[in-house]
């Protein structure tokens, strides 16, 4: 853990969600008190309770007055979904990766999102047109909107070396967040930007990630026919 990810509570709450699924603590065990914690990771004492209160609403630890905190014994079983780097995706399936950044400026928000990605009113979001390839060939096209008040330093970067799907995932740490999977058919453009025939089915995903209240990223991803999601249960 770095001293970077101990600024905040999202990155406190990594660690000791880490510990917890690894059985460093276990199942009813109590844990560190609050200033022992902020003292392990330099931090103020406000910053792990935010962390702690956030496991405490997932049901993943059991708070109470006087008594500490404890490991919940039975933890509700949720599904969960890491968000993967699709460089690294690529190159697993042992291809060479690239990506080529289509566009990229600041707008309002489309008034197809306000409802779902709230940021405040007249500001400018930063969105971006990216194409992802695997061996030269087309393997993702996505459209992303990203909130520059959750992530204020994504204003200067260009996204030429790194995409914008990796860079959040190391600069843009989340709480949880929103998706969806759907199936769509292959129009004109997209069929010229996945090299596909138009009417094509092709596999594609919504997905909007929150820092607590604040929304981060809105990602619309759409694959290229063959694709296939694996993940772990």
């Amino acid at each position: 853990m770095t001293v970077t990810d101990t600024n905040s509570w999202t990155g406190i709450r990594t660690e000791l969600l880490r510990r917890i699924h690894d059985r460093i603590w276990q199942p009813g065990e109590r844990i560190p008190h609050e200033a022992d914690l902020a003292e392990e990771f330099g931090c103020a004492r406000t910053t792990v309770n935010r962390a702690l209160r956030d496991l405490a609403e997932s049901g993943l630890v059991v708070r109470k007055r006087r008594a500490g905190t404890r490991v919940a014994l039975n933890p509700p079983q949720r599904a969960t979904l890491t968000i993967p780097i699709i460089r690294e995706e690529v190159e697993a399936l042992g291809r060479k990766y690239r990506h080529s950044l289509l566009e990229r400026d600041l707008r309002p928000l489309p008034p197809m999102l306000h409802g779902a990605f709230q940021v405040s009113l007249g500001a400018d979001v930063l969105f971006l047109k990216t194409l992802h390839f695997a061996d030269d060939r087309p393997y993702a096209f996505e459209e992303r909107y990203i909130n520059l008040e959750a992530a204020p330093t994504a204003r200067e970067e260009t996204f030429a070396r790194i995409s914008a799907n990796e860079w959040l995932v190391h600069n843009a740490p989340y709480s949880h967040g929103d998706i969806s999977l759907f199936a769509l058919n292959a129009d004109e453009t997209l069929s010229r930007k996945l090299d596909t025939t138009p009417g094509t089915a092709l596999f594609a995903i919504e997905r909007i990630t929150w820092a607590g209240g604040v929304p981060i990223t809105h990602v619309r991803l759409i694959f290229a026919p063959g694709y296939r999601m694996r993940t772990e249960i």
